[in-house]
């Protein structure tokens, strides 16, 4: 589960709510151990997951770095091209 949880911190544009609420997600499914929770946690797993969000969000907003923020585009290239080397892919 959590190799779905993307690096946010500085990419150009910047993380979006949709990335950082997944991430949030990702991040309450792997220490409660559940993907979908039963009718009685429901409620205090989406408030886990709206809380790790606003947390996740100030994180982002107070984050310090001298570096270029990265560009998604190439980074996503390269992640393709680690899977396909990783699985054996024909480029």
């Amino acid at each position: 589960m959590c190799r779905n949880i993307k690096t946010l911190h500085n990419f150009e544009p910047p993380a979006t709510e949709d990335e950082i609420r997944a991430a949030a997600l990702q991040y309450v499914r792997k220490v409660s151990g559940m993907r979908k929770p039963s009718a009685a946690n429901a409620a205090v797993f989406e408030r886990a997951v709206d809380e790790i969000a606003h947390l996740t969000h100030h994180l982002l907003d107070d984050l310090v770095t001298s570096a270029k923020p990265r560009d998604r585009e190439v980074e996503a290239a390269r992640a393709r091209a680690r899977a396909d080397k990783r699985f054996g892919r024909a480029a």
